[in-house]
């Protein structure tokens, strides 16, 4: 038998970029349906909305007694309140639905007993304090997760609450792992000796890659041990190949050794991209396509085995679920001692961490491919560059910690007006497999510019119109963002007016009806584009906003202003067209008005920036917004203006 020779071995990014590349984009396991109560640790395959509000009806938040504020005004420490019981109030406990007709909540603490029929109050009541009103928690329609997110156990909660019982997900990636090695006990066989006798290993690298797979979310098959036979090993992995795998490990056999058949028998199977990476452990990788499938020749050394792992299953495991892989914590230390290394490979040391005089020193650990426990014992990973001959006791380097991992993505905060379209734009992040987020705060348009100011955020939502010039955002951009050098985007046209509950049962008409004592209306905050729009549109009509009912009801989203009106809060609210529609409610058009996004300048710097505002541009995106109805995204991620 020939020996192999590492005649060309590829760097850690060279063989990487070969193997992923042919496997890993575009590509993701198939989807299918679960019961959420068995969807921990799973992996949405498309994005998951509410199916109803939480909670579904008005409860008490406190425990005391259920009132209505009207009959509690005019109460004061001097000049106390009686209420009868079962008549003007009820006794009630926190969570307990709403009696019909009844709207705030006394706290007991605040309540002076009488006797059995009569209490005493001393302070009056709003409208819906101590309340948890419909849909406090979550709107029906709202998006609860993108696609490609990894459920957690709140996760299950939140589902449930919000009527979703099943998810579709992605199926977990099947891997099958070959051992290999004529010496090689099986483990089921293993259990039942004293020791293993002469040569024998008793098999164990399958199933510690099994359980590497597992956690990376995957389902692993352990082959039955495929004997030092070239005919063998390809049976083997035929086999396996058979039972349609995402990924097949063959595990032994791929170092240069005469007697190691791995390579031979993939070679003689499908195409080897790569044979040898110059990393230590771990140099023996074979790395191939086997009938389009990837085929790992994972060495037989633990250590070896567990690092080619991590540079190239893992990847391809993640990308595969549509997961990013997550980013080792690392650490600055200082060797105890000089740590010499064999240039033109990169080594891998395992050492021990520990913090000394407020500095973190490392000890190295045994360098040995097969010492398994010095991976159990080791604290942290130092990398040793490729081309240096080791590291001086007097270098500072970074170490990887080995501990849990934590998902490290690129965030774009996005602070600002509430829009829809926002949460369109975060899933199609998402469904692009793009390495970043979108992580919003809604605080209205003024407070996104404010934001903006003081560094606080990447991006602003705003849609301010100037009732003087009759231009959008940029007066107020100008007015408040000075010295602040920004670019100003468009996002989308969207329609503006009156949410009012199906079949319009108050005949609302249009702006004049808000001042009609039966029309109860629910506004937006101070500070947001819709409430400076409803003051122009209420001016420009010739209508006093003091005679609007509700007109400081404030709610801080669209969507929470339309299950006011779905819930019978308010008779109608100033909102967007697609927040009625997602709602079932009837919508009332007043104005078509401009929402764009305003950037940071420095942050166009930002990839994930970058990334977000190109998926604005994208066909995709702009079918989706429209599909909401109500919007007009034909230039969204158009740059418009830039300011400062």
């Amino acid at each position: 038998m020939k020996r192999n020779v590492y005649l060309d071995m590829k760097t850690i990014e060279e063989a990487q970029g070969l193997f992923l590349e042919r496997f890993g984009r575009g590509r993701r396991t198939e989807a299918e349906r679960v019961e959420v109560s068995e969807a921990l640790g799973r992996i949405t395959a498309e994005p998951v909305f509410a199916r109803w509000s939480v909670p579904t009806y008005h409860s008490a938040a406190m425990d005391g007694a259920a009132v209505r504020a009207a009959d509690t005004y005019g109460a004061t420490e001097t000049r106390p309140r009686r209420l009868e019981i079962g008549k003007e109030a009820v006794w009630i406990n926190t969570g307990q639905p709403m009696p019909a007709g009844f709207n705030a909540v006394i706290m007991i603490e605040k309540i002076h007993t009488l006797d059995a029929d009569r209490i005493e109050i001393r302070a009056s009541a709003y409208p819906w304090q101590n309340v948890r009103k419909v849909g406090e928690d979550v709107v029906a329609s709202q998006l609860l997760f993108t696609q490609d997110h990894r459920i957690r156990p709140c996760d299950i909660g939140a589902l449930i609450s919000a009527g979703v019982f099943e998810l579709l997900v992605r199926r977990r990636p099947l891997v099958a792992i070959i051992p290999t090695g004529t010496e090689i006990v099986p483990f089921e066989e293993a259990r039942r000796i004293d020791a293993p006798e002469g040569t024998q290993i008793v098999e164990s690298n399958a199933h510690l890659l099994s359980a590497l797979v597992e956690e990376c979310g995957g389902e692993a098959v352990i082959c039955p041990v495929a004997p030092d036979q070239e005919d063998r090993v390809r049976q083997a992995l035929q086999m396996a190949l058979d039972l349609n795998p995402q990924v097949v490990i063959v595990n032994a056999g791929s170092s240069a050794g005469s007697k190691d058949f791995t390579a031979h028998a993939i070679g003689s199977m499908g195409e080897i991209l790569v044979h040898g990476v110059a990393m230590m452990p771990g140099k023996p990788t074979i790395l191939a396509d086997v009938g389009g499938r990837p085929v790992v020749g994972n060495p037989g050394y633990a250590v070896s085995s567990v690092l080619s792992f991590e540079h190239f299953v893992k990847p391809l495991l993640y990308r595969l679920q549509g997961r990013r892989l997550p980013a080792g914590q690392t650490v600055a230390v200082t060797p105890v001692r000089d740590i010499p290394s064999k240039p033109g490979v990169e080594e891998f040391l395992r050492v021990n961490i520990g913090q000394v005089g407020g500095r973190y020193v490392a000890v190295p650990l045994p360098r040995a491919a097969g010492s398994i426990t010095s991976l159990t014992r080791a604290e942290g990973l130092i990398r040793v560059p490729l081309l240096t001959e080791g590291i001086s006791r007097k270098e500072t380097v970074e170490a990887m910690l080995l501990v849990d991992r934590e998902e490290l993505s690129r965030t774009v905060v996005m602070i600002g007006s509430h829009d829809m379209t926002i949460d369109i734009l975060a899933d199609e992040l998402r469904r692009l497999g793009l390495p970043a987020r979108i992580v919003s705060g809604n605080v209205g348009s003024v407070g996104g510019l404010l934001a903006l100011k003081k560094g606080s955020c990447h991006m602003a939502g705003s849609h301010l119109l100037d009732v003087e010039s009759g231009r959008y955002n940029l007066p107020y951009i100008e007015r408040y963002l000075k010295e602040v050098p920004v670019s100003v985007f468009h996002l989308a046209l969207r329609d503006q007016g009156l949410m009012v509950a199906k079949g319009n049962p108050k005949g609302i008409e249009g702006l004049q009806d808000l001042t009609r004592p039966d029309v109860l209306f629910v506004n937006r905050q101070a500070g947001s584009g819709t409430r400076v729009l409803l003051d122009y549109s209420l001016q420009s009509a010739g209508i006093d906003s003091a005679g609007v009912r509700g007109y400081d009801q404030e709610e801080f989203t669209h969507t929470a202003v339309a299950v006011d009106v779905v819930s019978g809060v308010a008779d109608c609210g100033m909102g967007i067209f697609a927040a009625a529609k997602a709602l079932d409610l009837d919508f009332i058009p007043v104005v078509r008005e401009q929402y764009d996004v305003v950037v940071l300048r420095e942050a166009l710097e930002s990839e994930a920036v970058r990334m977000a505002l190109e998926t604005m541009r994208s066909g995709d995106f702009r079918r989706r917004v429209t599909a909401m109805g109500g919007y007009d995204p034909s230039r969204s991620g158009e740059l418009w203006q830039e300011v400062g």
